[in-house]
């Protein structure tokens, strides 16, 4: 089920890593190869959960990490929630998978993607690690964001409207590899914010894991991660 924790000690942080998918599979290839020799270099007991989404129907990658969460949480108490995103490739090894005991940590603060600097001073994207008592404290993550975009906004500002701030990793801890990232495209079409689409001070409380409704269709065991599907 993607999980490991260290045989020879015992392993002072208990890290849940949540991977929103679908029709992925070159780019999860990548990941696991890299991140479990990752993981297990820092002597973490942690699970890679996979949830996917079926049907063609618009992503909802927020939504999904609720799941995750919800799921997750009934296996363990963990000390962490890591959320990751599938096409990303961490490449130092003392960016350490666990969480800050005060407030939510941005991980991925230097992609590649990005130069290896921020797209926009309240990016939340890419990789991130709250634990569960913040992730419940901003009522998790809105369910209405369906399509690419606009979430990590939306969940920035509930950090903030929580009364926590955004920690980030240092940019030469936090370096990420974007997998199969085509810089032409990047010099066409720079990267831009995507317009917010929801009043995040009004919906929040209304809007999260206080309202999560979903249909799980089917939770396995692979060799290399837990799978959660859900409809």
């Amino acid at each position: 089920g993607g999980h490991y924790r260290p045989p020879h000690c015992f392993a002072r942080y208990k890290s849940a890593i949540l991977v929103a998918y679908r029709n992925q599979e070159k780019y999860l290839r990548h990941l696991l190869y890299y991140i479990h020799p990752f993981l297990q270099r820092q002597q973490l007991s942690y699970t890679i959960y996979l949830i996917q989404q079926v049907g063609t129907g618009s992503f909802n990658r927020a939504k999904l990490l609720n799941v995750g969460v919800r799921e997750a949480m009934k296996d363990e108490e963990w000390d962490c929630l890591v959320l990751h995103d599938v096409d990303l490739v961490p490449e130092n090894d003392y960016n350490l998978y666990i969480c800050d005991e005060y407030y939510p940590k941005h991980m991925a603060s230097a992609m590649d993607k990005f130069q290896y600097t921020l797209p926009y001073k309240s990016f939340f994207g890419g990789v991130s690690a709250l634990t569960p008592e913040h992730y419940m404290k901003i009522n998790g993550f809105p369910n209405t964001y369906w399509g690419d975009g606009g979430e990590n906004d939306d969940i920035a500002t509930r950090i903030h409207l929580a009364g926590m701030k955004i920690l980030r990793t240092s940019p030469h801890l936090g370096r990420y590899r974007v997998m199969d990232y085509s810089e032409e495209t990047e010099i066409q079409e720079p990267w831009r914010r995507p317009p917010s689409r929801h009043n995040t001070r009004k919906t929040w409380k209304a809007d999260g894991m206080n309202t999560l409704q979903f249909r799980l269709l089917s939770r396995t065991k692979h060799p290399l991660y837990t799978k959660i599907t859900v409809d």
